[in-house]
């Protein structure tokens, strides 16, 4: 049996597997005033469970990408997922503090590894042109995710309580690894269903003329890898940008409440907008620079792809700094949008960069270090937020508005042609 387009397919459950993603790790803010309360729990013991995510969520983007080089993208998102959902069945049997927390961290270690595990299985199954669609694809449905969250979460809870909404949407993810198992057989080289053009394709691309040796190559060192300069460009570029996305995912709720008058209802009626945005970005982005790369260099298309991308999230944080009141509620949701578009614009090609410069058996341990990276960056931010934004959110505006260009600057300086550097 042959299947023509197999690769989609892949691509497919993997922006599924990531939708799941952002509604388990939702489900958690949405519930928690009845948790909390349940649990006798106040916001003092929420930050410190947000922290403690954050920090597994660090060393899990690092720690996941080097398991991935090491057993695959089959068996490494079937290990990811598993241990995020069964920790988010967990949370149903949370007593307190110390259980909850625990609970907390596994789900921010699981969750990780579904980020350098669709960069390294991209750079596998598609060709250099098609990378960033791929990418944008998977990064939708963060978005996508986000979008559904509030709808479905704030449904099942009302049938069924909080507890039973961990069990149901911890048992989704249990289920998704039984067409990914299915699917995804194995790499693209072996896999019995790939049709012979669609393999000359990926294959071509990927100018790899023995898949053979190919699949016994050892990857890089962790020292090995840093000491490419392109490497750095990753590293750096993901520190800048990362904190620009997190901060409408974890506090714009907030804003919207302090700054407008917000109620729970309204913020879900509404918020799913500026994601929309982010969904959008995601695909067009990825679609736009694979046109690029009909007529242009790999480097080219992606620093162009990725310049549009931070222009277009610095003019929206300019409006909201100088536009923006705070009486127009809905002006500011719509420039969100604007921004979020702008970010996954940018992001999924940034992210493709690890594939675009090392070798398959690299390219998760470079994915999943920019990932830790990134969350370290944005547990400082979630840090200073709080200490500077006393009177208005302004200053933080400023900053992620100051992080957009630095974005696009390290990746220019310190990659001066994207191509592949090991050797």
């Amino acid at each position: 049996m042959k299947i023509k387009g197999l690769r989609w397919w892949i691509i497919t459950l993997i922006c599924l597997a990531t939708v799941i993603n952002y509604i388990d790790r939702t489900a958690f803010g949405i519930m928690w005033p009845e948790m909390g309360k349940d649990l006798g729990m106040d916001e003092a013991d929420y930050a410190i469970m947000l922290n403690i995510f954050m920090i597994t969520y660090a060393a899990g983007k690092f720690l996941s990408g080097k398991l991935y080089d090491m057993i695959g993208t089959r068996l490494g998102f079937t290990v990811s997922i598993i241990l995020w959902s069964v920790a988010s069945i967990f949370h149903a049997f949370a007593k307190g503090l110390f259980s909850l927390t625990l609970f907390r961290g596994l789900l921010g270690l699981g969750e990780a590894g579904n980020w350098p595990g669709a960069v390294k299985s991209n750079g596998e199954w598609f060709p250099v042109k098609q990378r960033a669609i791929a990418q944008g694809i998977f990064n939708a449905g963060a978005s996508l995710g986000s979008v559904i969250a509030p709808v479905l979460i704030a449904t099942l809870y009302g049938a069924y309580g909080w507890r039973m909404t961990y069990i149901i949407i911890g048992a989704v993810g249990v289920l998704w690894v039984i067409p990914w198992l299915f699917i995804n057989k194995s790499t693209p080289e072996k896999h019995p269903w790939i049709t012979e053009e669609e393999l000359n394709l990926i294959v071509a691309s990927s100018k790899v003329d023995d898949s053979k040796e190919a699949s016994k190559e050892k990857g890089l060192s962790v020292m090995g890898i840093l000491k490419y300069k392109e490497s750095w460009g990753v590293l750096v570029g993901s520190f800048f940008i990362e904190p620009i996305w997190w901060l409408f995912v974890g506090w714009m709720p907030l804003y919207l409440h302090s700054a407008y008058g917000f109620s729970i209802v309204e913020i879900g009626s509404t918020i799913w907008i500026s994601y929309l945005g982010g969904m959008a970005g995601s695909i067009i982005g990825g679609w736009y620079c694979g046109k690029l790369i009909e007529t242009k260099t790999v480097d080219a298309a992606r620093k162009i792809t990725i310049g549009i991308g931070c222009a277009l999230i610095l003019m929206g944080l300019l409006g909201i700094i100088f536009l923006i009141d705070g009486s127009n509620a809905m002006s500011f949701i719509y420039i969100v949008a604007l921004v979020l578009f702008g970010f996954q614009f940018a992001i999924g090609n940034l992210q493709t960069l690890s594939s675009d410069l090392f070798k398959g058996p690299s390219v998760g341990t470079l994915a999943g270090l920019a990932g830790s990276v990134g969350a370290v960056s944005v547990i400082i931010m979630n840090w200073l937020i709080p200490k500077i934004t006393t009177v208005s959110y302004t200053p933080a505006f400023i900053i992620i508005a100051v992080l957009a260009p630095l974005t696009l600057l390290s990746i220019v300086f310190f990659i001066k042609k994207i191509h592949p550097v090991e050797k």
